[in-house]
């Protein structure tokens, strides 16, 4: 059975490939299976699902454009039922506003093609690692009215609890805990995203703007764009 976040319980982490491309389905299983992971296949979203009723993954890799049922839909319909099972999204588009839909509805990170095999499973394996539980060194984290209890994952601003996905709450996680210190994209892409290898990725300023509507209000101010440099976490005066 799966939980809440939907993983797999396996010693061998079980990925499923949705590509409505037989060919590109069967490079995609090679590689990841000579990666050492488990793989299943589904030719669009709606099989996909059926798929996920049978056996539970520890990470969706999804095509965005396939008949039927797209990329897109298929993760809003799980992230709507509560499942939360990572998910790397592959586009054939480059278009900054289809990488930031599909973050949106809570992707963990994209690829667009054509890409190589070698980029892809460094991002698989990235998002496996973060995935899997860490504890903080300090179970809450105070930032102003922000609180951070990473015993209960949970985040409030004064009384008011704070929704925030996976992602949104490490890059948090992080943020509070070099808080006042201004943080480079590269050191956000390798501590929250691990990836350590060269990426055009706009996920960092995608999030950020997310945490940015999140706990920002109109007299708060809680994150500060340090130009050509990075991001920092304040205490609003």
């Amino acid at each position: 059975m799966t939980g809440a976040t939907g993983l797999a319980k396996s010693d061998t982490p079980v990925i499923l490939v949705v590509d409505d491309e037989a060919g590109v389905r069967d490079l995609l299983g090679d590689a990841l299976r000579l990666g050492g992971y488990e793989t299943f296949e589904a030719g669009d979203g709606m099989a996909a699902l059926t798929a996920l009723r049978k056996r539970p993954a520890n990470l969706l890799v999804i095509d965005i454009n396939m008949p039927l049922m797209d990329g897109f839909e298929l993760l809003e319909r799980l992230r709507s039922t509560g499942d939360l099972t990572p998910a790397l999204m592959l586009s054939a588009r480059g278009e900054k506003s289809d990488i930031a839909r599909g973050l949106r509805l809570g992707a963990d990170d994209y690829v667009t093609k054509p890409f190589s095999l070698e980029e892809l499973l460094l991002r698989v394996a990235a998002i496996l690692r973060r995935s899997a539980p860490k504890s903080s060194s300090s179970p809450i984290l105070r930032c102003g009215p922000i609180q951070l209890n990473d015993e209960l994952h949970q985040v409030t601003l004064g009384e008011e609890l704070v929704e925030l996905s996976p992602t949104e709450y490490r890059l948090l996680q992080y943020m509070m805990e070099h808080k006042g210190k201004v943080l480079s994209k590269t050191t956000l892409l390798s501590a929250v995203w691990e990836i350590d290898f060269d990426s055009e990725s706009t996920v960092v300023d995608t999030y950020i703007s997310y945490l940015r509507k999140k706990l920002n209000r109109e007299d708060l101010e809680f994150i500060r764009t340090v130009r050509g440099v990075g991001f920092q976490l304040v205490e609003p005066k």
